[in-house]
């Protein structure tokens, strides 16, 4: 099966050519700033290096940062209604309560509390009251809101209410778009309603974004479907990614530790991706990125859903370098690296500048950073290996030494050793291993719940039936399906053999007659 895999970075947009395991060619173009036509060159390039090679791809994988930059830059964001199923109860905070007061004024909330929802057994706190919300649809429809997040209480333990009231919602006004908290969120009320109201704040933009991307790839002749990368190393079909842009929040540094282990052939490794921004540390299990089990801010907002267990630092190709503090970082030029870096003519010193005056990487033209002190070199790098040596310690779980995979195009600025790492591994094509692990990428389902009055074993294949079912949903071929991850609590402080399940599966993508172009 032949697979294109891009990924839109902030300084690079990497596209690749996957060929079953063979790499067959692979291409490194500007971000620009439109970001869609940076795909559309990219494409134009790998097409032109790989040759006919690149005719008859099956399926074209795609991760992008659009939805993260939307939330942390304040943009492109509807305004949402917040329906809270929860009265009598948890009403003394209301929705958006902890958010930034900018990115609350951006989304400009309506919030309305009904009675609702669950208690924590399982049993019915009162009777949702239909009317509540059927009147509070009408409010938020005269007020110009066109997205709504519903989050009832327990809703992971049962969804009937949420299930209910979205009914009533598509009854009264069926444009509106609708999320629901059990789809997204996970135990945690004011948790779970966050990531629905954010991914309710982008339900235009997931729309938008998906479509831009569709008509990119079709100006540039490829007609495969064509999937998004998800926050877990898999990937979703596009059009039902659209629906969930939140998955797609961390997708790049995942696409990167999936193809650190692709290229590496190492399942169990600390990976270090350096971008031209920032770099990302986060830890291969079975060679998918292990996930984050506590809250993860995004935006500012504090949230619990699946996201990868990451530390991320300011380091990077295009990060600013103060030659007074010898810091690097945060700041970074981007994706005008090739134009204010200091060997390609610009004026600004940069970590690749840095690079090529230690000799670590050859690039531009040496003798313009000939004047570079050559203690100011040595204590910048010194600098960057105390700050990813931590990064590393807080990924360990134990003092052992691990190995660590360093990819991306500033992996040169990953030292050769490391205290508490037993080799420091730099793959072939690792510059361009995020493309490389979108390009690869499973198909996955999951389900994460709390149940209640059901013995284990029944709980367990519940979970995984449904697991299997979301995951053909997304485009895997059954067939194929596998058990990559499974978790089961029991939970003491709950009656009713309460128990948390969780069960993730993973599977090829599903070859459909008339969808995908594979060669028999």
């Amino acid at each position: 099966m032949k697979r294109i895999g891009i990924d839109v970075g902030g300084t690079n947009t990497d596209t690749v050519l996957l060929d079953g395991n063979k790499v067959v060619a692979a291409v490194k173009t500007p971000t620009t700033r439109d970001v869609l036509s940076g795909v559309a060159a990219g494409i134009a390039r790998l097409k032109s290096s790989a040759g006919e090679a690149a005719d008859a791809v099956d399926a074209v994988m795609i991760g992008t940062t659009h939805f993260t930059n939307a939330v942390v830059e304040r943009r492109n964001l509807m305004r949402v209604g917040a329906l809270r199923i929860c009265l009598p109860s948890c009403a003394s905070l209301e929705p958006t309560v902890d958010w930034p007061e900018d990115l609350r004024a951006a989304v400009d909330p309506v919030s309305v509390m009904v009675a609702g929802g669950h208690e924590y057994d399982g049993r019915s706190i009162v009777d949702l009251d239909e009317t509540a919300v059927r009147d509070a649809v009408r409010r938020m429809q005269d007020t110009g809101i066109g997205s709504i997040g519903i989050t009832a209480v327990f809703s992971p333990l049962s969804n009937e209410v949420e299930v209910r009231a979205r009914e009533i919602v598509q009854d009264v006004c069926p444009e509106m778009i609708v999320t629901c908290s059990h789809e997204v969120g996970r135990i945690g009320l004011l948790e779970r309603e966050n990531v629905t109201l954010l991914n309710a704040s982008l339900a235009a933009h997931g729309r938008s974004t998906v479509a831009a991307f569709r008509q990119a790839l079709e100006q540039s002749g490829l007609t495969a479907p064509f999937y998004l990368t998800q926050n877990d190393g898999t990937v979703m079909l596009a059009e039902q990614a659209a629906r969930f842009p939140v998955f797609s929040f961390a997708s790049g540094p995942t696409n990167s530790m999936r193809g650190a282990a692709f290229l590496s052939g190492i399942e169990n490794a600390v990976v270090v991706d350096v971008g031209g921004t920032t770099s990302d540390i986060g830890y291969l299990v079975n060679g998918f990125p292990r996930e984050a089990n506590n809250i993860v801010h995004i935006g500012g907002v504090r949230t619990l859903f699946q996201m990868p267990d990451l530390v991320s630092l300011g380091i990077g190709g295009g990060s600013i370098v103060s030659e007074k503090t010898r810091v690097a970082g945060p700041r970074s030029v981007g994706f005008r690296l090739a134009e204010e870096a200091l060997v390609f003519g610009g004026s600004t010193l940069t970590l690749t500048d840095i690079g090529v005056a230690a000799g670590l990487v050859e690039l531009g033209e040496k003798k313009r950073i000939a004047h570079l002190d050559r203690s100011t070199v040595t204590g910048v790098l010194e600098s960057i290996r105390r700050r990813l040596e931590d990064a590393v310690d807080r990924m360990k779980t134990s003092p052992d030494p691990v190995p660590l995979i360093a990819v991306g195009g500033g992996a040169f600025l990953v030292p050769s050793k490391m205290d508490g790492v037993s080799e420091v591994l730099r793959p072939g094509r690792g510059n361009v291993a995020n493309a490389i692990g979108a390009a690869s990428a499973l198909v996955s389902g999951e389900v994460d719940r709390v149940v209640a009055d059901i013995d284990r074993e029944s709980a367990m294949a519940d979970a995984e039936a449904l697991a299997r079912e979301r995951a053909v949903a997304s485009g895997a071929d059954g067939d194929t399906l596998k058990v990559i991850e499974i978790d089961d609590i029991p939970l003491a402080y709950l009656p009713g053999n309460a128990r948390r399940v969780r069960v993730r599966v993973a599977g090829e993508i599903r070859r459909r007659s008339g969808m995908l172009k594979a060669a028999e």
